[in-house]
């Protein structure tokens, strides 16, 4: 995807640098570039992200896919941020509420499956402030790019079922993925009686990807290979 392919969200922090650079390693695959995203405020609190703008992703009218490498790059902390994936959001806002995919802000951090505000992130994933957490944690002196797929899937029913995956880069590059379960990371459905999160299911919206900080400078993440896909209803 290219860059006319995405915009800025609204109540995006202002105080971070971003864009498309050669300076960082990119993931097994990748091409010469990543986008990275750099805080540059030690009090900013908020998140900063892009949509999708190609017609009828602004907004979906069904459920769709997300895949895309992800990486927390060396940074001035190991906690204090988070970089996410998105999709189904309700406006084109870091407000707006989402499905959310992304590494906890942790250290050692998991892989975590969430129903929040954008604005919010993926904070540590403790009692139930999360759908699905990978039973595995990453340590971040480790460097690790991690290539991950988000599925949403609206049943005839109006339940959505939530699905994630990962491909191993250290054996497929990221343009050849194959891709496997997420231990700890079962199916979830988000049912369309509100049982399972206390909402209503999320129907269509925007798809992106995003960081969210919490008072953390010098703090950087980076995603490449970002592709999308709708569900025709």
């Amino acid at each position: 995807m290219s860059a006319e392919d995405w915009a800025l969200l609204d109540d995006s922090l202002a105080s971070v640098e971003k864009g498309a650079t050669s300076g960082q390693t990119p993931p097994s695959g990748g091409g010469s570039m990543i986008y990275a995203i750099n805080s540059m405020d030690s009090e900013a609190i908020g998140a900063v992200g892009l949509y999708c703008v190609i017609a009828d992703f602004q907004p979906m009218q069904s459920g769709g896919r997300i895949s895309g490498c992800i990486k927390r790059l060396p940074s001035g902390s190991n906690t204090g941020f988070s970089p996410l994936f998105f999709m189904s959001a309700g406006g084109k806002s870091v407000n707006d509420t989402a499905y959310i995919l992304g590494l906890e802000d942790a250290e050692p951090y998991r892989i975590v499956l969430r129903k929040a505000t954008i604005l919010s992130g993926v904070p540590q994933a403790v009692d139930d402030n999360y759908l699905a957490r990978s039973s595995r944690q990453y340590n971040a002196s480790a460097g690790l790019w991690h290539h991950l797929r988000l599925d949403v899937i609206e049943q005839p029913s109006g339940d959505v079922t939530l699905e994630v995956a990962k491909n191993d880069l250290a054996l497929h590059p990221c343009t050849s993925p194959v891709w496997e379960s997420i231990d700890g990371m079962a199916q979830f459905v988000d049912d369309v009686a509100a049982i399972n999160t206390g909402s209503a299911p999320l129907i269509g919206g925007y798809v992106g990807f995003a960081a969210a900080y919490q008072q953390s400078i010098a703090t950087r993440v980076g995603f490449d290979q970002i592709q999308i896909l709708r569900q025709v209803p």
